[in-house]
């Protein structure tokens, strides 16, 4: 018999939530076979089974929350499926002999075996499955957004409803002002537990916050020159590379140039003392549909424009299938996120964790600006630094974003800083 217990992932994990259960008790378990999803604070992780044979006890349900160590499902050995009920020995005993002339009564059926239904088989979140069985809906009529058909509760919300439970009535109190209350996950409001990954987001966005002095600057970019570079230099860069010349590899150039010139910015503070970084781990921010992530391009001054695009594309596939590991995500010195993806014009970005400096890129808009005096029409975007001013005063904010500046509007000289 062998134990399933949750492991031991990173220092700073100690619990998680069962996700999903890949095999069901009854099931044939090969040695190293993933077996149960784990969701945790940072990564999705799966669990396998360390011996072979059957799956006998499932001890956390989906949705639950399980600790390091604990034990979560056991493992015997053995070829077949979950035994059969034992009918026989559930029948009533007779308590008398029956009559010499009385023919033998018919023995008792065996109890039924519950086939598994199509809801069973469909690869579903919790929250999903909550909700469609509150809606009355079969998952199996639903079809995923997910390309890996995995249904989410915006699949069910997006199918349609059952025909929507009474709203809570208005009851009167004494003394205060009287609260509708709508009932849950009826036409008015659909109540979705917050799912471990967004709750420390939010979590750790607050505590940001809440512990440090941040403040933002900002400045505009001219785009013209390293959008020109980037069209004359793409069909020879993807012929070499195998990849697109994007944006990010210039941005993280820039900033890596500018963190060698202004270092506090590359720093962070523990307890009394300020840490200066004297490495370049660039986290690049990826949204999911858990929400955002951050992976981190390692040594990113020692990297190449191709090196950097690779790395940020193998990044951002993996958060997206859910594929990041701990070592994916740990660390850190500097952060670039880009809301210009979706369309925001100007934002002031949160620092992620303990680091002291996040860039924040936008939206490239043709903008009327004076160039040498004339008025003319150019591709602009307006970048941000959000900082800990414990540790960066005014003068070193101001002058890593000007840097940045320069950079990517004169993008040759990135090569003299690479």
């Amino acid at each position: 018999m062998a134990e399933i217990k949750v492991p031991e992932l990173a220092e700073s994990i100690t619990e998680g939530t069962i996700a999903q259960w890949v095999k069901k008790v009854g099931d044939r378990v090969e040695k190293g076979e993933f077996i149960v999803e784990l969701e945790t604070d940072k990564v999705n992780a799966e669990i396998i089974s360390e011996e072979a044979g059957v799956l006998t006890q499932v001890l956390a349900e989906e949705g639950d929350t399980v600790l390091v160590g604990q034990v979560i499902a056991v493992v015997e050995a053995g070829e077949g499926a979950a035994p059969a009920p034992q009918a026989a020995e559930e029948a009533p005993k007779a308590e008398a002999a029956p009559a010499p002339a009385q023919a033998a009564a018919p023995a008792p059926a065996a109890t039924p075996v519950v086939e598994e239904t199509s809801n069973d088989r469909v690869v579903a979140s919790p929250a999903a499955r909550k909700l469609a069985r509150e809606k009355g809906i079969d998952l199996a009529a639903i079809s995923p957004v997910d390309p890996q058909g995995r249904v989410r509760v915006q699949d069910v919300a997006a199918h349609g409803t059952a025909p929507a439970a009474a709203a809570t009535p208005v009851v009167p109190t004494t003394g205060g002002p009287v609260v509708f209350t709508p009932a849950a996950n009826s036409d008015r409001v659909t109540i979705e537990k917050m799912s471990r990954r967004r709750q420390t987001i939010a979590k750790r966005l607050l505590e940001v916050k809440q512990s440090t002095a941040m403040l933002t600057t900002f400045n505009e970019i001219d785009m013209t020159n390293i959008m020109a570079l980037r069209k004359r230099k793409q069909e020879e860069f993807v012929k070499a590379n195998d990849i697109k010349l994007g944006f990010m590899s210039f941005f993280t150039k820039a900033v890596v140039a500018a963190l060698k010139k202004y270092p506090y910015v590359n720093a962070q503070i523990v307890g009394d003392e300020i840490h200066l970084n004297n490495f370049f781990d660039i986290g690049i921010a990826v949204s999911t549909e858990e929400g955002l992530v951050v992976p981190v391009v390692r040594d990113a001054n020692s990297k190449n424009f191709a090196e950097i695009e690779k790395d940020i594309a193998n990044l951002a596939q993996k958060a997206r299938d859910k594929k990041l590991g701990l070592n994916d995500m740990a660390g850190g010195s500097f952060t670039i996120t880009n809301g210009g993806v979706f369309g925001s014009l100007m934002s002031t970005p949160i620092m992620n964790g303990t680091q002291a400096g996040i860039l924040g890129m936008h939206s490239i808009v043709n903008r009327p600006v004076a160039v040498n005096g004339e008025v003319q029409i150019r591709p602009m975007m307006y970048v941000a630094l959000s900082y800990d001013h414990r540790i960066i005063d005014g003068k070193d904010s101001v002058g890593f974003l000007k840097t940045v500046k320069e950079l990517i509007e004169n993008p040759e000289d990135l090569l003299l800083n690479s």
